[in-house]
């Protein structure tokens, strides 16, 4: 009979504030199967610590002495394929968090940092981990396999749970959708998301109507320079 092992998270902490690294370390120590191997504190000892400990994941901030947040992504993505990122931030630049998404970065969670927020983001990433070390080991893939990797394992994460959907909602737009709303701070119109996606207005607005009846997006109204007002939609926090 084969044993299942706890994973061991290795995680590297790119923090330069000394103090926010240490209770950053103590939240995640707190998660089972996550374990701090450093801190860096500048560029430099990123990169060292990097090509050392070869961590399994990074938190990393985007104000960072010698470099910035971003750009340290983009090496990590270069040089570490391996190594998974989950940025932490006070910036709260809408383009610095959708620069951060499609730089691949698994999360993007705001200061200050609040223990069962990042909980959730480290037990869904531990569920991707488990998830991408079970596929490896089976030497196969088919589509439920994609989608777990790509809606997450959560039990939380109503996008896992869809079983159905409506006819003219499909599933990977939908999940492009979400994405796009869960990073814009301000909420998005459907003229927003449709440039966002690349669809039409009329079909970003039934996506958008879509989620508000499933409960994961509501919707408000705001009035624009003519007075003309103009749904508005956010991500439902949990």
């Amino acid at each position: 009979m084969i044993e299942h092992q706890q994973p061991n998270i290795e995680v590297l902490i790119i923090e330069d504030d000394v103090k926010i690294a240490e209770i950053n370390r103590r939240f995640i120590e707190k998660v089972d199967g996550f374990h701090v191997v450093g801190i860096a504190t500048d560029d430099v000892q990123a990169k060292e610590q990097l090509d050392i400990l070869r961590p399994n994941l990074v938190l990393l901030d985007i104000y960072i002495p010698g470099s910035n947040g971003l750009e340290l992504l983009s090496y990590i993505r270069q040089h570490f394929r391996d190594t998974d990122v989950i940025m932490i931030t006070a910036a709260k630049e809408v383009e610095a968090i959708r620069e951060a998404v499609r730089s691949g970065a698994f999360d993007y969670i705001m200061k200050p940092l609040v223990f069962n927020r990042l909980q959730e983001t480290l037990l869904r990433y531990l569920d991707f981990h488990s998830e991408l070390n079970r596929l490896h080991h089976t030497g196969s893939i088919n589509q439920s396999d994609v989608d777990r990797l790509i809606l997450g394992t959560s039990k939380k994460d109503s996008r896992a749970e869809i079983a159905y959907l409506p006819k003219g909602i499909d599933k990977l737009t939908l999940v492009k959708i979400v994405q796009a709303i869960s990073t814009a701070a301000d909420g998005m119109t459907a003229d927003q998301i449709a440039k966002e996606i690349g669809v039409s207005r009329s079909t970003g607005r039934r996506y958008l109507e879509h989620l508000v009846s499933s409960g994961e997006v509501f919707a408000d109204l705001t009035y624009g320079v003519v007075g003309r007002p103009e749904r508005v939609y956010r991500k439902r926090e949990a």
